[in-house]
């Protein structure tokens, strides 16, 4: 299983892995670790990332970028409506209403969903990821903005699919950040303890989130989150954009906005200046050659202008802040740190109006770039099994409160409910009652629409099927399971209905395990503790360790229902039977599935179209090579292995696909390229071979003459009775004396022809030939001369008594300097052995 995290911005994506040492953020083909969210459509491919932005003047009709923020949104969205000058490419209508991107691809106007544009994104990203583990990427985890509603979830979602990819969490941006800050942590309060909080401030090129988290060892939970969607790095460059169209028109009488590369080229221009003002205070220049009609165009700006121009933008930065201050009800003095991540934030004012809010220093122990995706990765190796993590629970809150509503039949009109405030914890489950006669529809919605970034609070209908009544006639119980889960997105998950079996005559009553369980989901549960659980699960959570049971009763007649009467002596135990409810699910701009399945079609015949194109691309620049490499060296290394007339003749050749290559030859099939490199080669390659037999042969020589002298030496200390040779077989040394000598006759004469061959014709001896003759010579001679000496056994000694030397006498078979022969040694050294001695004995 592959751990992959992606931080997928507005502007640049980050892919994050982990192995063995550790998380690691990994560079694409151009040893980027940040990969442009680009991408651009041509007449034969799609170019994304890097490949992309350098086509965003040349080809910005075609070339799309920030489309991050129109995921699940109708065309029709004000939003989309308002974005549409801002950009110069066409947004389009798609049938189902969704906002579309419409592109020239492949010679044909062609309208692309959102879902479709990420969906190659993430394509791009995914190789990447695959060229840095070496092996193919499925499972991930893909971040997305803590403010983004249903339907831009579930949108993401459809893109990963496309993508060929298995989404095991859509993580927030700022959950992502807090989990790469705190779980490297070893100084972080025990359970029991009081939590430590973190404010974190999430600056981004389109969007500014701020969250605040309690971490204790083990587990971080998020307390609450505030944002401003429209409150980035993008709008910094817009307000300079802004700034610099009208001094144009006012000194050059230019209006940029009627000429999109112009715009884009400002654009640039723009950011450029942004991060030069973040890190100068003086008056730093913008200059812009050949900008529109010819004319150059130049302007100057300092930080304190541009903090002065953007005074409105940077007043919005403490309303997010003082949010989430009232929202957890903290005061600063209880905040440890204040934490500073993202693009933007390396804006010297909004540095300052943060730590001014906050009263201290900011801290910027992260990498402001890449800590979303390191985050995200972290969280694909806690749901995975292939790595042991640290364990560490995440609890992680809805930003919106969701409310359902539905027809209710006692109170004559409809009903509603809020099931998860703003700020519950996330994911979770809760199971609502209902009393029911008939099949009934859930409605839900986000009742604050206010807060909404989004004009259509509507998240979805759920219709529970086959609702009917009981066989008494009164009204059936439905129990439906409500849930967020761990992608944020709100779901029915499950209905079932509760039937109550009349028990056969005579048959005593009795309680059946549903019914148990039925009476254990009206137990409260400390919600606390049960989130702390729900969040150890490395699945989707649909484990009953992360639900809160929550009993809502709705009635079609309440005189059924008698909780007024006193308690009775012994209810009878009945039989109860769960019957599972069909769901059928209406949600907001949900991608039908036979949609999705088109998609994920589409995507793979694009992706085939780009691997043939560049297949192609790589044959014609073989062929322009060979051309350029082959021409340089004509008249340099291969100059002498060529004559005259054959030089000329494959010059011109040379001269002649050049000229093709770039009239004729320019959009040929990937086979022409291939059949033209071939002719070519035909006149190029015997050139180059007789260059590279010329390189090779003196060595292979070398190495032949060596190997002879080698065997010529053996056969000369044989045949002076050198002791190490002595065993050989004189037949053996014989041969090997002869074919020594053949050998050399071999090389003398081939070395001679070659000398007198001209270097412009075929060799006389090739290197492949000296080569064949010192393996048949190794293979005949080195098994004699390599023949080892045969094993000479030591004479056996005789085994017996001997007696020890008499009177200090040394012992006539001792050898001189044997410590155990000395006289008296045995007593000095060894006293014990002395004493078993035999009785001296006298020696005639």
């Amino acid at each position: 299983m592959s751990v992959v995290g992606f931080d997928v911005g507005f502007q640049s994506c980050y892919v994050a892995v982990a192995r063995a040492g550790g998380i690691e953020t990994v560079a694409n083909e151009y040893s980027d670790r940040s990969t442009p969210a680009c991408v651009s459509f041509g007449p034969r491919n799609r170019s994304i990332g890097a490949a992309a932005k350098s086509q965003v003047v040349s080809n910005c009709t075609n070339t799309v970028q920030g489309f991050k923020r129109f995921h699940g949104r109708a065309y029709t969205d004000p939003y989309i409506q308002s974005s549409k000058p801002s950009v110069v490419y066409d947004l389009a209508q798609m049938p189902s209403g969704t906002t579309g991107i419409k592109v020239r691809y492949m010679e044909e106007e062609k309208v692309f969903s959102i879902e479709q544009v990420t969906g190659m994104l993430l394509t791009k990203l995914k190789e990447t990821a695959e060229s840095a583990l070496k092996k193919p990427v499925a499972d991930c985890v893909i971040s997305v903005p803590s403010f983004f509603t249903d339907a831009e979830r579930r949108s993401v979602i459809d893109a990963a699919q496309i993508a060929g990819l298995n989404c095991l969490r859509l993580m927030n941006e700022t959950t992502a950040v807090t989990l790469a800050y705190g779980i490297y942590k070893q100084d972080l309060p025990a359970p029991e303890e009081k939590p430590r909080t973190v404010v974190f401030v999430d600056v981004g090129h389109s969007a500014y989130q701020v969250s605040v988290c309690a971490f204790n060892k083990g587990k971080l939970k998020i307390l609450a989150t505030a944002f401003d969607s429209e409150l980035g790095g993008k709008a910094f460059d817009e307000f300079l954009v802004n700034h610099f169209c009208e001094e144009f028109a006012k000194k050059y009488k230019l209006d940029v906005k009627t000429k999109p590369k112009a715009l884009v080229r400002l654009y640039q221009e723009c950011e450029k200046l942004k991060k030069l003002m973040s890190a100068n205070c003086s008056d730093l220049p913008l200059n812009i050659e050949c900008f529109m009609n010819d004319i150059d165009v130049s302007a100057k700006l300092n930080r304190g202008q541009f903090e002065e121009m953007c005074a409105g933008l940077l007043a919005r930065v403490e309303a997010p802040l003082r949010s989430v201050m009232e929202q957890t009800k903290l005061k600063k003095e209880d905040i440890y740190a204040v934490e500073i991540v993202g693009g933007a934030s390396r804006i010297p004012a909004i540095k300052e109006r943060v730590s001014k809010f906050f009263g201290k220093e900011l801290s910027t122990t992260l990498n402001a770039d890449e800590a979303v995706a390191r985050g995200c990765a972290l969280q694909c190796a806690i749901l995975s099994p292939a790595f042991k993590v640290r364990e560490f629970s995440i609890t992680d809150v809805t930003p919106y409160p969701i409310s359902l509503k539905w027809n209710s039949a006692a109170e004559e009109g409809l009903s509603d409910c809020e099931v998860f405030p703003k700020n519950h914890a996330a994911p979770f489950s809760k199971v609502l009652t209902f009393y029911r006669r008939e099949p009934f529809s859930l409605d839900a919605y986000y009742n604050t629409p206010k807060e909404l970034p989004y004009p259509d609070p509507t998240i979805g209908q759920f219709m529970i099927q086959n609702v009917v009544p009981q066989a008494s006639g009164e009204s059936s119980k439905v129990k439906v399971k409500v849930r967020i889960n761990v992608h944020g997105v709100f779901s029915v998950s499950s209905a079932s209905l509760v039937e109550v079996l009349k028990p056969a005559e005579g048959e005593e009553p009795m309680e059946t395990e549903p019914a148990a369980k039925e009476e254990e989901s009206k137990m409260q549960v400390d919600p606390d503790q049960q989130k702390a659980q729900g969040d150890n699960q490395k699945e989707n959570g649909d484990k009953k360790s992360e639900t809160e049971d929550m009993e809502t009763t709705t009635e079609d007649a309440k005189q059924e229902k008698k909780t007024d009467q006193p308690p009775q002596a012994k209810k009878p135990k009945v039989k109860t039977k769960i019957v599972e409810l069909p769901i059928d699910n209406s949600l907001h701009w949900q991608l039908a599935n036979d949609t999705l399945n088109l998609f994920v079609e589409s995507e793979g015949k694009m992706i085939m179209q780009d691997k043939l194109e560049k297949e192609r691309n790589d044959a014609k620049n073989n062929v322009e090579e060979y051309v350029y490499e082959m021409r340089g060296k004509l008249h340099g290394a291969l100059e002498k292995f060529v004559g005259e007339a054959d030089r000329d003749t494959f010059s011109l050749k040379l001269e002649d696909t050049e000229n093709w290559l770039y009239e004729d030859g320019e959009d040929q099939q990937k086979q022409v390229y291939i059949d033209k490199l071939a002719e070519l080669k035909n006149l190029g390659q015997p050139i180059q071979d007789r260059y590279m037999e010329a390189e090779e042969r003196p060595k292979a020589f070398d190495h032949l003459g060596k190997q002879i002298q080698q065997y010529m030496k053996v056969v000369e200390a044989y045949k002076t009775k050198e002791e190490l040779y002595d065993h050989l077989d004189e037949a053996d040394v014989d041969k090997v004396d002869k074919l020594a000598s053949d050998a050399m006759i071999w090389m003398n004469s081939k070395m001679n022809q070659q000398s007198k061959q001209n270097l412009t014709l075929e060799p006389a001896v090739k290197v492949t030939e000296i080569q064949a003759k010192i393996k048949e010579l190794f293979s005949a001679c080195n098994p004699v001369v390599s023949k080892p000496k045969p094993k000479v056994e030591p004479p056996k000694e005789e085994k017996g008594e001997q007696n020890g030397p008499v009177n200090g006498q040394e012992d006539p078979d001792a050898q001189p300097g044997s410590p155990e022969k000395t006289p008296g040694a045995a007593d000095t050294a060894h006293p014990e052995t002395a004493e078993k001695k035999l009785p001296e004995m006298d020696i005639d």
